[in-house]
């Protein structure tokens, strides 16, 4: 048997996190901006956009495991995800640039029908774009270590990606003299963004190659059901992003987040101020750095102790920092409240945020290979899917959960600095820091019944695969 040779080179790699960049920079715009977008601009109810945004979501998460049928069922010469990932993309950021027109509703239920509406459908495309592109790390190679690089540099631009919107929008709000964002410059970042991703995934489709193959393998809903209640690891995948809901709930809420909490800012030599929606850049500075750096870090740390090791130590710090410093700013020193304390905060809280996307990817395509290892069908569709549908549901309750605290503070689109109260910033901070390190503890209980990553059943599954592609495992 001939050597295992090098599948996913670094370049390659390159290509494929490009991709999933351009697909993640549409859903950070979308989780980051649609409540502001409803509120200020269509003057909706912050509360009853919170309730659609949740009961849309839930409805179109039925459609995942659906679309998962489809892939696995499908065939195609070029790849099992790489079709879909060239169909999905422009439908996606079509209805993604449609979701920020602001139309001339004649009444209050024209509105919130066109919002329900709209928010299901792109549910579904972002699904029909995600699944696929998500899934390519499992077929993208047959090297356990070169999809844990991959999910790496997948991971850290992935995370870019999902706050790059807090930076771009201020910068076209700059560039068209705005100080605060009208309907135009939510539309034209829309536009803006749209085209990005359809670049980065044709970038990621062109220059992909789908290595592992498998037959197309139909499967009914029944089956589905039992797939989810019979796979112990996809199970353990599930309710770490079921629990862990609150991890990203930041991220939604950070425009809200970023008015009560920030009075305006003047960066000193650019003679720019920001204030109101644009103050997110702030709190996205503060964190991205961090946030970065622990994305880096985490394949580094989980090649030499695991994926569970590295999941709990980061959720263990991330629990206490998070929780800690919501108590300082609640209950300690004014200065807690200050620009420089909130940002010091955002810089230590966030280290923990590199194991969230990483450890489910490197787990996933695990259960993959060990599902085929036990029962000879590889079903990446279906269990990429049921990933899908967990951080659907996961973000659902997180955007939907956070909105509506941030609601129960009192605070409305069209609010100033002026009109905040330290009640206010109280409220919204628990939503801020809270909840998330509250639900990073959670998370940690389901990763304690994990063992893909014990050494015997690594070596099982290490040798299941070098029987299968006729390699020798390397040493």
């Amino acid at each position: 048997m001939e050597k295992q040779k090098k599948t996913l080179t670094l370049g390659k790699i390159v290509v494929y996190s490009v991709g999933i960049f351009g697909i993640q920079l549409l859903i950070g715009y979308i989780n980051t901006y649609q409540s502001q977008f409803y509120t200020s601009v269509l003057a909706a109810d912050l509360t009853k956009c919170a309730l659609i945004i949740l009961i849309a979501k839930i409805i179109s998460s039925f459609a995942d495991p659906i679309i998962g049928n489809i892939i696995d069922s499908a065939h195609f010469k070029s790849g099992k995800m790489k079709p879909f990932v060239a169909m999905s993309i422009l439908p996606f950021a079509i209805i993604t640039t449609l979701m920020f027109v602001a139309f001339d509703f004649k009444s209050d239920f024209s509105k919130y029908a066109y919002i329900t509406v709209t928010t299901v459908l792109w549910n579904v495309a972002m699904s029909f774009a995600d699944i696929p592109s998500q899934g390519m790390l499992a077929v993208l190679s047959s090297s356990s270590d070169e999809k844990n690089s991959c999910a790496g540099i997948a991971n850290m631009l992935k995370s870019l990606a999902l706050v790059a919107p807090n930076l771009i929008v201020p910068v076209i709000c700059t560039l068209t003299k705005s100080a605060v964002i009208t309907k135009k410059e939510y539309l034209i970042s829309a536009v803006a963004m749209g085209i990005a991703a359809i670049i980065f995934t044709a970038i990621m489709v062109k220059g992909s190659t789908e290595v592992v193959k498998s037959e197309p393998n139909k499967m009914s809903i029944k089956a589905m059901m039992s797939e989810l209640v019979s796979n112990k690891p996809l199970m353990i995948i599930f309710l770490i992003n079921m629990l862990g809901f609150g991890r990203n709930m930041s991220v939604s809420i950070g425009v809200q987040a970023a008015a009560v909490l920030l009075d305006e800012v003047t960066i000193p030599g650019l003679g720019i101020t920001l204030a109101g929606e644009n103050l997110p850049i702030i709190l996205g500075v503060g964190a991205a750095i961090p946030s970065t750096l622990s994305v880096v870090l985490t394949p580094l740390i989980s090649k030499k102790l695991g994926v569970k090791k590295t999941f709990m130590i980061f959720g263990v710090y991330g629990a206490v920092v998070a929780m800690g410093y919501y108590f300082l700013f609640a209950f300690g020193p004014e200065w807690f409240h200050s620009l420089w304390g909130i940002v010091l905060g955002q810089f230590v809280i966030n280290f923990m945020f590199g194991p969230h996307g990483f450890a489910p990817l490197i787990m996933l395509s695990d259960a993959v290979d060990y599902r085929e290892m036990t029962t000879g069908k590889r079903t990446e569709g279906v269990q990429y899917s049921v990933l899908s549908l967990s951080f659907k549901l996961a973000n659902a309750f997180s955007v939907a959960v956070g909105i509506f605290i941030v609601g129960l503070s009192g605070y409305v689109g069209t609010m100033t600095f002026a009109d905040v109260t330290p009640y206010m910033q109280n409220v919204v901070m628990a939503a801020f820091w809270f909840v998330p390190g509250l639900c990073t503890g959670l998370s940690m209980i389901p990763m304690l019944f994990y063992k893909l990553d014990r050494k015997d059943v690594r070596a099982k599954i290490n040798e299941f695969i070098a029987k299968r592609d006729g390699t020798k495992i390397a040493h």
